[in-house]
């Protein structure tokens, strides 16, 4: 009797522990996988879907799976400059009060956009060093003045070795009338720097301020010149063999040396 008993014990738990697996909510996989009855039904039996060995897709996965994805930030700011145009354009062909008003109101919406982002680059510069361009070329007074003054004292280093290498040619005519403003200031640069300057007339005139002048004979389209533009500057680098256009017409004495610094110290891409 007692072994009967028994049997209809077990018969009774196995078809609670069915139930349990039937009823919704019953236990994670983790829980499965630690319950001998779950790996007796769900693993050796592969009673499968029925009893919850494989559990649905929660509906919450579902909506996030289905939901589209947002639009990238340049598809955004292509849609938000068409609204502003075609806004314009209606309060422009119909100029209702109501349409006017529209297209005032997206615009200050946008400039106060505009406004917020370059408050956050200004914040962002000033809290990266290597983002403030500032540090390089000063734009304050007092910084400007330390830094232009640092720089002239590096030109003036440079250029006192210039004649070492490097000539001038000047290029002017007699009926020129910048010539006889840039003339003097050529002669001054020279003369300080004790830089040789071979003067070329263009037109066979004299010149007052380079008495030993010579008259042109096609130098200019040898070195790459502009031929009907005077005055012309041409730094000549005697090491290469090599012409080095300055510049044309009137500069003053500080740019013709900031000039023949950069070109023959300086490459292109290190300096601006």
């Amino acid at each position: 009797m007692s072994g009967a008993g028994t049997t209809c014990r077990r018969g009774l738990a196995a078809i609670l522990l069915a139930l349990t697996l039937l009823a919704p909510g019953t236990a994670t996989a983790q829980e499965r996988a630690a319950d001998p009855a779950d790996a007796l039904y769900c693993e050796q039996r592969r009673l499968g879907y029925w009893f919850y060995c494989v559990r649905p897709a929660p509906e919450a996965e579902q909506q996030e799976a289905q939901r589209p994805a947002l639009p990238s930030a340049t598809a955004q700011l292509d849609a938000i400059t068409a609204e502003l145009r075609e806004l314009k354009a209606k309060a422009i062909i119909d100029p209702t009060p109501e349409n006017v008003t529209a297209y005032i109101r997206f615009q200050r919406e946008q400039l106060d956009r505009a406004s917020l982002f370059s408050d956050v680059w200004q914040r962002a510069i000033w809290q990266d060093p290597e983002l403030d361009y500032t540090l390089e070329r000063p734009v304050g007074a007092l910084a400007k003045k330390q830094w232009q003054d640092a720089r002239s004292a590096e030109r003036d280093t440079a250029m006192a070795r210039l004649s070492e290498r490097y000539g001038l040619f000047y290029f002017f005519a007699q009926t020129c009338g910048a010539c006889e403003v840039m003339s003097p200031i050529v002669k001054a640069v020279a003369d300080r720097w004790r830089l040789t300057v071979r003067a070329i007339s263009t037109d066979g005139g004299p010149s007052r301020h380079f008495p030993h002048y010579r008259v042109e004979n096609g130098e200019r389209p040898k070195m790459g010149l502009e031929p009907a533009i005077t005055p012309a500057l041409v730094l000549w680098d005697s090491r290469a063999g090599r012409a080095i256009p300055i510049g044309y017409g009137v500069l003053s004495a500080d740019e013709l040396q900031d000039r023949i610094y950069l070109l023959t110290t300086k490459e292109a891409g290190h300096d601006y």
